[in-house]
C-alpha cells in the first residue's frame, strides 16, 4: 500500500493507460449484487459508494444491510446517490442515513420534480465503488434489482447490464475521484455560516480526507487499462474522444451495446466511415421502450446507419442497460450512454481496457445476448413504419434538440 501525495487531489484525472490488472466482467445484478457485498462484508477501513438509482427492492436492501454490518465493524461508509435517480432517501437507504459511521450526500437534490433547465440536466450518474482502497467497481449496473424497474414495475427477464471488478493500479484513480466528488458535495451541502467559519482554516476540511486516501497500486494482473471519467470541468469531451479514437482505428469490428444511442455529429460519421472502409458495424440497442422520449428520437438516427451499411438489433429480451462495447481487442464498459445527456451533461465513468482475452469474453456476451433476445432491424421494414410513427420520431428528436440547445453545446453536437 501507498500513500497518495497531498498534492494528488489536485493533480489532472486525465486518462492513463496502465498495466497489471486484474479484471473480472459481470453481468447483471446476478453476478454484480454477490461480488460487491461480499467485498463490503471483507472491508475493514472504508466503503465508498455512487449510484445514480439506490431502490429499496431485494438486491438494494442486500447492499445496505452489507453497509450496515461494515459500519458496526468500525468501517467508514461513504455514499453518494443523485437527486434525480434517487429523489427519496428511504428503505434501506434511509436506515443508512440514520446510522452511525455512514454518511449518505445527495448530488444535486431536486426540489421541482418538473423544472427544466441546464443545472437540473448536471446529473451524477457514475456507478462506482471502492472497498479498502484496493477493490475497485466500475460499470452501469445501478443498486437495483434486475427484475425490478422503478417505472414498470416487476420484469418477467433480468435487465442486461454490466460492471468490472478492478484490481491493480486504477483503484487509486477511481478512488481519488470518489473522494473528490465527497469533499466537493461536503462543501457545497454546508451552511453558509460555516464555511464563511471556516475559510480561514480551509486545510482543516480537507486534510482529513486526504489523510484517509490509502490505495492500493500494487500490479495484480496482465490487462492494460484506462479509467476514463467525462464532468462539466476539465473531462467534457473525455469520454467521446475515447469511443472516436477507438472507432477510428477498427479494422475489424465495432459492436456497441448501449441503451440510449442518439450520438452527435462525429460519432455517426465516425461509424459510418469504419463501415465504409469495411469494418463490420454493429448496434444493440434498446428493443423494449423504457422511455419514450429516447427510444423514438434514437428510430429517428436508424436510416442514416442502415444506409451507411451499420447493422442495427433491438434487444427485446428485456430492458437493456448496458453502456459497453468491443472495438476489435479493446473494450469498454461503464455509466456513458451515446446521447447527449451523457456525452455533454452527467457525471461518468468508463473503463477501457486493452486486453484481447477481456474482449472476447464481453463479445460472447453480447452475441448471446443478439442470438437469444435481438431482433435484427432491415432497412426495408424500418422504412414501412407507420406515419404515426415517423411524425413521432421527428418530435422526440426535436425536443432533444432543444435539451442541447438548453446545455449550450448544440453547435459542438
Amino acid at each position: 500500500m501507498r500513500r497518495l501525495a497531498a498534492r494528488a487531489w489536485y493533480d489532472s484525472l486525465a486518462p492513463r493507460e496502465l498495466g497489471g490488472h486484474e479484471l473480472q466482467l459481470l453481468q447483471g445484478g446476478g453476478e454484480y449484487f454477490p461480488a460487491l457485498t461480499d467485498c463490503i462484508a471483507q472491508a475493514r477501513e472504508a466503503v465508498f459508494l455512487e449510484t445514480y438509482i439506490f431502490h429499496d427492492d431485494e438486491s438494494g436492501r442486500r447492499v445496505a444491510d452489507a453497509l450496515l454490518q461494515a459500519a458496526q465493524r468500525g468501517v467508514r461508509v461513504h455514499v453518494v446517490v443523485d437527486g434525480f435517480g434517487t429523489p427519496r432517501l428511504e428503505g434501506g437507504l434511509g436506515r443508512l442515513r440514520s446510522t452511525a459511521g455512514i454518511h449518505v450526500q445527495v448530488f444535486r437534490p431536486v426540489t421541482a420534480r418538473f423544472a427544466f433547465d441546464r443545472a437540473r440536466l448536471r446529473r451524477m450518474h457514475r456507478k462506482l465503488a471502492v472497498i479498502d482502497g484496493q477493490t475497485a467497481f466500475v460499470g452501469g449496473i445501478n443498486i437495483l434489482d434486475d427484475l425490478q424497474d422503478p417505472n414498470h414495475g416487476r420484469l418477467s427477464e433480468p435487465r442486461l447490464d454490466f460492471a468490472v471488478r478492478v484490481r491493480g493500479p486504477l483503484v487509486a484513480n477511481v478512488h481519488l475521484a470518489m473522494q473528490r466528488l465527497w469533499w466537493e458535495l461536503s462543501v457545497v451541502n454546508q451552511p453558509v455560516r460555516t464555511l464563511l467559519n471556516a475559510r480561514k482554516d480551509w486545510q482543516r476540511m480537507v486534510k482529513p480526507l486526504l489523510e484517509q486516501l490509502v490505495s492500493d497500486v500494487t500490479p495484480t494482473g496482465q490487462s492494460r487499462a484506462s479509467l476514463v471519467f467525462r464532468d462539466n470541468f476539465r473531462f467534457r469531451r473525455a469520454i467521446e474522444r475515447e469511443y472516436l479514437r477507438a472507432i477510428g482505428r477498427a479494422r475489424r469490428e465495432v459492436l456497441i451495446a448501449n441503451s440510449y444511442f442518439v450520438p452527435g455529429r462525429r460519432l455517426r460519421r465516425a461509424l459510418l466511415a469504419a463501415s465504409a472502409r469495411g469494418v463490420r458495424v454493429r448496434l444493440l440497442l434498446q428493443g423494449r421502450a423504457e422511455y419514450l422520449l429516447p427510444r423514438y428520437a434514437e428510430q429517428a438516427m436508424y436510416d442514416e446507419m442502415l444506409i451507411g451499411g451499420v447493422q442495427i438489433v433491438e434487444y427485446q429480451r428485456s430492458f437493456l442497460h448496458a453502456k459497453v462495447a468491443v472495438i476489435d481487442d479493446r473494450a469498454t464498459v461503464g455509466s456513458s450512454n451515446l446521447d447527449p445527456f451523457s456525452l455533454l451533461l452527467a457525471r461518468e465513468a468508463n473503463l477501457f481496457v486493452d486486453d484481447a482475452k477481456f474482449a472476447a469474453q464481453l463479445r460472447e456476451q453480447l452475441e448471446d445476448a443478439i442470438n437469444q433476445g435481438g431482433r435484427k432491424i432491415e432497412l426495408h421494414r424500418h422504412r414501412q413504419r407507420s406515419l404515426l410513427v415517423r411524425m413521432l420520431n421527428s418530435v422526440a428528436y426535436g425536443v432533444l434538440r432543444i435539451g442541447v440547445a438548453i446545455s449550450g453545446a448544440a453547435g459542438r453536437y
